[in-house]
This record gives C-alpha cells, sequence and structure tokens, in this order.
C-alpha cells in the first residue's frame, strides 16, 4: 500500500536541501546580478514549511498529487494559493499543473489570495433525481435558514450514492440517511465541535472471511493447484460481464490483457457517481472481500504488477475499512504477486470513465482519452491495464468454485447470470436487489420492493440510471438487461432503476438529469461542454422547442469524446418520444 522514496546514498543530493538552497540564493543561482528572489509566483516560506509537514515523508512523485491535495483540503478545510504554490515548488511541478488538477475536482476548496476561506463545515445536500423527489429543494432552504449563524456552508451536490435512503446529505464527509432538517443541523454542530463520527457499518472482516473459506481460491491459484488456463476456462462458459455500465465480457477482457506483452496493471472502478447507482457501496460496505478476492485473482491471471482501487471521496467509512483489510492481506502474504494501491477520488464523475480514471489515478484533471489506443493496450502509466467494476470482481470466486453453469444458471431464459438493480424512488422497499438478468420493472416493484408507496401509482421509470433514458409504465415489462433497451434508445448501464410516480413530472426529472450533466460535464470538448448548458436552458423553457433539441442531441451524441456528452441527451429524447404530451 505504501509508496518508497528514492534512497539516498554517496554522490546524491537530499532533494529538500537542494530545493532550500535554490529557494535562499534565488533563480539567479549566486550569479553577478542574479535575482534575490524567483521569478513568478513568491513562495511563502511559512506556507513552504507547512507543505513540508503536511506530506512528511511520502514520496513527492506527480501521481500522487491528488492524494496530496487531500491531505490539505482534510487539514485546514480548503487549499490556498500559498500552499498550492509551496506544493508545486516541492514536487517540482508547474504552479499552472497543479492548480489545473486543484480545481478541476469538486472536493478541493482552492482559496486564492483574496479570498475568504470556506466556513469550517459544509454541509452538502444532495440533489439529484431521487433526492429531489423526496424534498431535498426544500432541505437544502430550510439547512441552510437554521444554519446561518453558525460556521456552516450549505451547498448542493450531486449523486452520494445513497438513494435508497433519500435525502441524504453529506456533513463533511459524515453521511446523514433519510434526513430532515433537525438532523443535519444536528450533525453540522456536532461536527462544529470535533466530534463527528463517521456512520457504522458491520462488514465481513478478514477473519471472518478466511473463516469462511476466503481466499482459499487465490491460495490455490498461486500455489498451482489451479492453472491460469483453468480459470480463464470456467470464465468462458460464464456469461459474466462488465458490470459497471458498458457489459463487455470480463473473460474476454481478461484475455486480451493476458496476451499483451510488458508491464500490466489493473484497476478497480468503484467511483459509481451515476445517480440512481449505490451497489459498490453495498457490496463493499458488507463484504469487501469477495471484490479483493476477485481482484487478486485478476491480477494473477493477467500478470498484473500493480492494482489500483479507485473510490469515489464519498465513501469515507469504506476508505479506512479498506485501508485496514488490505494491510491484514498483506500480512497475510496474500499479496506477494502483486501491489495494492488505494486512491481517492475528489468528487468528479467523469472519473467513472474507464480512461478518465486513470489518468486521475496519474494524478490528473479526469479527462477521457480518445481511443485507440484502448486502456487494455495503454493504460496506466502507459502499461496495458484490465479495468474492472466492484460487482463484476465481487462474483469471481463463486463462479470458479461453484462452476459457470451455476452463474449462468441464475437468470431468466437467454439472460444468464445475477445482477443487481439499485432501485430506488416511489416504492416501499427500496434498496439494492440481486434478481436474474432479464427481470422486469414490474417485477421488481412487485415481488422485490413490496409495491408502490402508498397513495402512488407508478408512472415512469429510468432503467439505467441518469443516461440510461427514460420509459412509460406501459413499457414496464420490457426486460432490463443488456441489447434489450437499445432500440427504444435507452439502456440497463449499471442497472440502476429509478421510479416515478404520477405526483412526479418527467419533465423535471429530466431537466434533474441534464443539470447534472451539465455540472459533471468535463469541458474538455464542445459538443458536451456546450451542449448541456444549451440543452438546460431550452428546457427550462415553459415549452420545448423539440426540433431545436432533437438537432443538440444528434449532435451532443455523434461528436462528443466520451459516454458521458454521448449519452446525457437520453433522458430529454426519451421524454420527447414517450411523454409528448408532458411537455
Amino acid at each position: 500500500m505504501s509508496d518508497t522514496s528514492a534512497p539516498s546514498g554517496p554522490g546524491r543530493t537530499d532533494p529538500a536541501q537542494s530545493r532550500d538552497r535554490a529557494f535562499k540564493r534565488g533563480s539567479g543561482g549566486g550569479r553577478r546580478g542574479g535575482r534575490p528572489f524567483p521569478k513568478g509566483r513568491q513562495i511563502d516560506p511559512q506556507a513552504l514549511e507547512e507543505v513540508r509537514k503536511t506530506l512528511g515523508n511520502r514520496p513527492r512523485r506527480a501521481d500522487l498529487l491528488i492524494e496530496h491535495l487531500h491531505l490539505f483540503q482534510d487539514r485546514f478545510g480548503h487549499i490556498s494559493a500559498a500552499h498550492l504554490a509551496g506544493l508545486a515548488h516541492e514536487m517540482r511541478m508547474a504552479m499552472a499543473e497543479v492548480y489545473e488538477v486543484a480545481s478541476f475536482y469538486a472536493h478541493f476548496d482552492v482559496v486564492r489570495e483574496d479570498e475568504t476561506p470556506p466556513p469550517a463545515i459544509t454541509i452538502r445536500v444532495c440533489d439529484s433525481l431521487t433526492c429531489e423527489m423526496f424534498g431535498a429543494e426544500k432541505l437544502l432552504g430550510a439547512i441552510a435558514a437554521e444554519t446561518g449563524n453558525d460556521d456552516i456552508r450549505v451547498v448542493r451536490a450531486p449523486c452520494m450514492g445513497a438513494c435508497d435512503k433519500a435525502p441524504v446529505v453529506a456533513v463533511g464527509h459524515t453521511l446523514v440517511e433519510q434526513a430532515d432538517t433537525a438532523k443535519a443541523v444536528a450533525a453540522g454542530r456536532t461536527a462544529l465541535a470535533g466530534k463527528a463520527e463517521h456512520r457504522p457499518i458491520e462488514p465481513v472482516r478478514l477473519d471472518d472471511y478466511l473463516a469462511g473459506g476466503g481466499y482459499g481460491l487465490l491460495r490455490a491459484c498461486l500455489s498451482g493447484k489451479r492453472s491460469v488456463e483453468e480459470v480463464l476456462e470456467t470464465l468462458g462458459k460464464s456469461a459474466l460481464r462488465g458490470l459497471g455500465g458498458a457489459g463487455f465480457p470480463t473473460p474476454r477482457k481478461w484475455s486480451l490483457v493476458r496476451a499483451v506483452e510488458g508491464r500490466k496493471a489493473l484497476a478497480v472502478n468503484a467511483d459509481e457517481g451515476e445517480p440512481g447507482t449505490f451497489k459498490d457501496r453495498y457490496y463493499l460496505e458488507r463484504d469487501p472481500h469477495r471484490t479483493l478476492e476477485g481482484m487478486l485473482i485478476a491480477a494473477w491471471v493477467v500478470g498484473a504488477e500493480d492494482c489500483y482501487f479507485y473510490l469515489r471521496d464519498e465513501y469515507p467509512e469504506i476508505r479506512e475499512l479498506l485501508d485496514l483489510e488490505i494491510a491484514g492481506l498483506e500480512a497475510e502474504g496474500l499479496v506477494a504477486h502483486t501491489r495494492i494501491h488505494l486512491r481517492r477520488g475528489a468528487g468528479a464523475y467523469i472519473c467513472g470513465e474507464e480512461s478518465a480514471m486513470i489518468e486521475s489515478i496519474e494524478g490528473k484533471r479526469g479527462y477521457p482519452r480518445h481511443r485507440p489506443p484502448y486502456v487494455a493496450q495503454v493504460g496506466l502509466f502507459g502499461r496495458p491495464t484490465l479495468v474492472n467494476n466492484v460487482e463484476t470482481l465481487f462474483w469471481i470466486r463463486d463462479i470458479i468454485e461453484k462452476g459457470a453453469d451455476w452463474f449462468n444458471d441464475q437468470g431468466k431464459d437467454g439472460h444468464p447470470g445475477f445482477r443487481s438493480y439499485s432501485v430506488s424512488g416511489r416504492v416501499k422497499n427500496p434498496g439494492v436487489k440481486v434478481a436474474p438478468a432479464g427481470v422486469t420493472v414490474r417485477e421488481l416493484i412487485e415481488d422485490y420492493c413490496g409495491g408502490m408507496l402508498d397513495g402512488h401509482a407508478f408512472h415512469a421509470y429510468l432503467p439505467g440510471g441518469a443516461s440510461g433514458g427514460i420509459l412509460p409504465a406501459s413499457m414496464g415489462d420490457l426486460l432490463l438487461d443488456f441489447g434489450e433497451l437499445e432500440k427504444y434508445g435507452c439502456f440497463v448501464g449499471s442497472h440502476a432503476v429509478v421510479v416515478l410516480s404520477d405526483q412526479d413530472s418527467v419533465k423535471a426529472a429530466a431537466l434533474n438529469l441534464l443539470r447534472f450533466f451539465e455540472d459533471e460535464s468535463c469541458g474538455q470538448c464542445s459538443p458536451c461542454r456546450v451542449g448541456t448548458e444549451k440543452a438546460v436552458k431550452l428546457m427550462r423553457q415553459e415549452k420545448w422547442d423539440t426540433g431545436l433539441l432533437d438537432e443538440l442531441s444528434s449532435t451532443m451524441r455523434d461528436a462528443s469524446i466520451c459516454g458521458l456528452g454521448q449519452a446525457a441527451s437520453n433522458p430529454l429524447a426519451a421524454v420527447m418520444k414517450f411523454f409528448p404530451d408532458e411537455i
């Protein structure tokens, strides 16, 4: 887990001493007529000392920039311009590069010289679709009014991965579920008094997992009792697919990466940020070692020297848990064939896209890459990289131990396997529902969620999160699986299902989703950056200009670099197609 600095030795100059000398003598370097200070932004000595104390003996590598920025945000509650300058100096990076990374991510509060730092505590109120359906807008105003005299800031925030507990707020990074004004304000004042604690979780810990046979499969792989060919053959007979949204066959992906020459890496995408999606949180809070064992087996199969576990910043309880459990794995000798690096996201939905996630792991802005080459060929640090979702890895142990037929037989005819549906909205019992692939939304509502809320009639649903489109209740018998919804302009994606009732407006829902995409667009390409902004303006009109919106949607789909811009218009296109009377 830990990174080490380059060793010192004969003939080597200590980097800190070298920087100190350069700082003291200025850019003139002692030359006649040289400047007594460097050109450009001045380095404040006190800020530089604080930077060094904050970093401690951590390596000053560029790929750790985001990790280092978190240290300052956590310690000071913001990141000052003086600290940014000192950090750039200490890491031997351009100030512009450090600033552009810090300002890209929503969870970093960059404070310029002439600005006042934010209040000590920030309360983030989720205003994504499900939370908005359950009163987030009123809650936002009420909390702000109640905390007006406190050193508390109240801001809007996108989905926090707890849609089944809507509405939710985050006080600092402490999640308050099914929040009301009193609970949120009390949590804010507790945090202000320095007494905040993360909400408790009850996961299967390493000792219990080992006692239940955990890591037996990994040990068999590492000891030679199982061969790579055997594991790939079993997986190849299974219908396991990428369950983060794309649905690419997992055994094929593993085989492709294994076949590429060179040093390899593996990345676990645990940055679910799609409104309506919370299955990664569900699995990691309850049984994290199934995913970790799947990851370590995958690393063994493809020959990955390093595993990077990229976890969204909204899950601090899971981050602390993984820190402890990974250390336990290392102590057990289960990580001898690879190295695990836990990396922390910083509030950027775009980093759920695999190449943007890789850029973020490398310490950069989360800009999606152009393809080809694909990340399986040129990924992390230029290495061939296997990228898998949390749920995909979760099923690896069971499939190998119980056989491909066991997994395939769980689904409906023609739709093999389990699926984990994140169900939220107007149902009595929302949550993650493990169901056969190809289940319908009516079956989810009636058989898994206890029916609709009292007084609500089923009206519409999102079959695949924010970007999967919106379908009417009359199409509630469509199979929720890959390849079934595309002909309607929708898709199942990460299997996030949001149920709307006759008391909800699909027009307002589509606007909420487009506002989310407008905020979360990385800004790299004009079709997405400008298109989402223009779409929101047009959708705020009382009567939609459907012709112009249709033209705008086509342009975004055809010209955007990545899936965000390509799919962002799906909700509005679906509303125009299936709900013409409501616009």
